[in-house]
């Protein structure tokens, strides 16, 4: 399975941006699809998730109400609109499958996501 993250930019504080991450796996309409984040200096960090049918979703507490998370199965495609940007947002996003996939549990460790993608740089500015 690959994962092609794109959409990363740099913005000014209170900007918004929409990220996305096109996968060419098959079973795409069945996986739980989570989103990553890592700044500079810092450890890789969960962001968001949402299982196969988009019943549920599951936020890191600092992005709740600014990001939101969706996905198009028919274009495998799993997106992560950004609002009111801050600076702390600043980080390279990457998008990955979850391992064990159903429509209730949604992970958040590093170790529970099995494909990744390579990345997309977002820049904040102040």
């Amino acid at each position: 399975v690959e994962l092609v993250e794109s959409g990363g930019e740099s913005v000014q504080a209170g900007g918004s941006l929409r990220l996305s991450c096109a996968s060419s796996g098959r079973t795409f309409s069945s996986v739980t699809m989570g989103w990553f984040r890592q700044a500079p200096g810092k450890e890789r960090e969960f962001v968001a998730a949402m299982t196969p049918n988009g019943g549920r979703t599951r936020y890191l507490d600092s992005v709740k109400g600014r990001f939101t998370i969706s996905r198009d199965n028919a274009k495998r495609t799993v997106y992560l609109q950004m609002n009111s940007l801050k600076p702390e947002d600043t980080a390279v996003y990457y998008c990955a499958t979850q391992v064990y996939s159903d429509s209730f549990y949604l992970a958040t460790q590093e170790t529970e996501f099995a494909y990744w993608g390579q990345g997309t740089q977002v820049t904040v500015s102040s």
